[in-house]
């Protein structure tokens, strides 16, 4: 008798927590600055994967179902060519890393040597779809990194020079929505183009408190990262041009969810006591 009014009552308690609210979640660095273009690049036959990777904050517990990112592709390729895009998170070193290895300057502040495989997008996979739009039929970076990309002593390169490309926004819809808790992550979006390469593009640093910078590596290099203004360029450091779209649970509910489920133990206690 005493479980099934224990049963009885946990039911009614759970009754009375409202049906979960959501507030939207939306982050973005911005719109591209112009001053620099760095490779991000999906593996493809002769072809190393090269990634970029900026940063951004969870303050609660976000689930994620659009990301936005801008970049080049080259002048006389189509929309169309943009066959692959991936996308990875991952959470700040040393999380899910090795000890530092000394091949790179630092890793202070970098990403993590793996991505967290759980949020992991792909659209070969299925788990994500995109479109490809052109905003600008001719925008020129001031600065690139796409072959220069070194251990130490070498880190320092200057960059490869300006590049002029197609401005292109690719719109992702995560079919797999992304959980994350709240952390610090690294967004790292790759594009395969069958006739040549994607360049992401920076934005204006410092666009939210603890904003880090963007960090750079090939399949050289992993799992290290290079900072890519301060280690590769020596310009200062960028942000990456990138938004976020998603939803986290509403403050109240969250606080009554836990009321509830407190009670639930209090009753718990009572009726087996």
């Amino acid at each position: 008798m005493r479980f099934r009014i224990l049963a009885a009552l946990s039911v009614a308690a759970l009754l009375t927590i409202p049906a979960a609210a959501n507030n939207l979640f939306f982050f973005t660095t911005g719109n591209p600055d112009g001053q620099m273009a760095t490779l991000s690049r999906v593996a493809s036959t002769g072809k190393i994967q090269t990634e970029t990777a900026d940063d951004f904050i969870l303050n609660h517990s976000t689930t994620l179902t659009q990301a936005t990112f801008i970049g080049l592709i080259p002048t006389n390729a189509s929309l169309s060519s943009v066959s692959q895009v991936e996308i990875e998170f991952y959470h700040v070193f040393p999380k899910d890393s090795g000890p530092f290895d000394n091949r790179v300057t630092t890793r202070t502040n970098s990403p993590a040597d793996v991505e967290i495989a759980s949020a992991t997008r792909d659209s070969a996979a299925g788990t994500l779809s995109y479109t490809v739009s052109l905003l600008n039929s001719s925008f020129t970076a001031a600065n690139s990194v796409v072959n220069g990309i070194n251990t130490l002593p070498n880190q320092f390169t200057g960059g490869e020079g300006a590049v002029t490309g197609q401005e292109v926004l690719i719109s992702v819809n995560f079919n797999t929505p992304v959980g994350l808790s709240a952390d610090h992550y690294f967004f790292r979006p790759e594009a395969l183009v069958n006739s040549g390469d994607f360049l992401w593009l920076s934005a204006p640093k410092g666009q939210f408190a603890g904003d880090l910078q963007t960090w750079m590596r090939n399949d050289n290099l992993a799992p290290d990262w290079s900072r890519i203004g301060t280690d590769i360029t020596g310009q200062g450091p960028f942000d990456a041009s990138f938004s976020l779209t998603g939803t986290t649970p509403e403050p109240s509910t969250l606080g009554l969810l836990g009321g509830g489920l407190t009670a639930l133990a209090y009753l718990r206690r009572k009726f087996l006591a």
